[in-house]
């Protein structure tokens, strides 16, 4: 089912086992910022993008988040290049799934063309189909625009999808990828005028969690439909969305990742409600890189 009525989603995600697939990734995959730099075309839609970024400082703080992530999963790092300066952010381009088994790599439809660049990548598209077995699904080969993660925020454990519209994603991009991500359910909703990407204003932690931005949502029934799939559901302010806190993952059934200002952001009431979940909170300090627009789930290529 993908489907923008919150009745009928709600009743089949209820009713669904969390049997789909583990709800954390295996692996991870990052791209270095080499060359990095808020780029023109994503300017136009991206509220969230300064004018400009130091490479040095955006490489140093790419560094750490390796070394940081790397002690909690297998995590791989591709060159970057400096004809693709958003390539920092490889969840809108590529996406792993795993579906009756087998696994498959899935290739975004960009909007922008200096992202649809990143999409051509032989190394990255090799790793998968050469070397792991995966089957590609390439999105370009269909209707839509499609930026995968950015735009579909996933609970895999249930195989449901949460997909805010917007300039990044269509209805046609999003039929695309419920059927290339094999999900059960998609629920399809309109983000808030200005808001360029789900995955700012909604994250799923390991199926058990969600963080929430209300005023990231167009519709305030929608907020409330994905968070009584939940026992914990958190909403954030106007200013910890600002501050990135949306931008959140669990690559581990007991930590939540943030940057070190989305984290800053979160108060006494959040921070217990995340410890109540069962999840500690693993900040990096990303100031340089949430410049061009994106922040610490941005960087992160989940890999299952």
């Amino acid at each position: 089912m993908i489907t923008r009525d919150r009745g009928a989603f709600l009743r089949l995600a209820r009713s669904l086992p969390a049997d789909a697939g583990p709800a954390c990734a295996r692996a991870a995959f990052l791209v270095s910022p080499d060359g990095f730099a808020p780029a023109v075309d994503s300017a136009s839609d991206n509220r969230y993008m300064a004018a400009t970024a130091t490479v040095e400082r955006a490489l140093a703080e790419h560094r750490h988040l390796h070394r940081a992530l790397s002690r909690e999963l297998p995590t791989l790092c591709f060159p970057g290049d400096p004809a693709t300066p958003e390539a920092v952010f490889p969840n809108n381009v590529f996406a792993t799934a795993r579906v009756a088994g087998q696994g498959r790599l899935l290739i975004a439809r960009m909007r922008h063309p200096s992202r649809a660049a990143e999409a051509d990548r032989a190394d990255i598209r090799g790793l998968f189909t050469d070397l792991l077995g995966y089957v590609e699904h390439d999105l370009r080969e269909r209707p839509g625009v499609a930026e995968l993660t950015g735009s579909l925020v996933i609970d895999r454990a249930r195989g449901i999808g949460f997909c805010g519209l917007s300039n990044r994603c269509d209805e046609a991009g999003a039929h695309a990828m419920h059927d290339a991500f094999g999900l059960r359910a998609t629920l399809l909703f309109d983000l808030a005028a200005g808001e360029y990407h789900s995955n700012v204003v909604l994250a799923v932690l390991a199926g058990r969690a969600v963080l929430i931005a209300p005023d990231g949502i167009a519709d305030a029934e929608v907020v409330s439909a994905i968070a009584s799939l939940y026992p914990h559901a958190f909403l954030l302010s106007t200013a910890q969305r600002l501050a990135f806190a949306g931008n959140a993952i669990a690559l581990a059934p007991d930590r939540v990742w943030l940057s070190a200002r989305a984290a800053a952001s979160l108060d006494a009431r959040l921070r217990g409600g995340l410890a109540e979940a069962g999840f500690a909170i693993g900040a990096i300090a990303l100031d340089e890189i949430e410049r061009a627009g994106g922040s610490l789930r941005c960087c992160v290529a989940e890999i299952f």
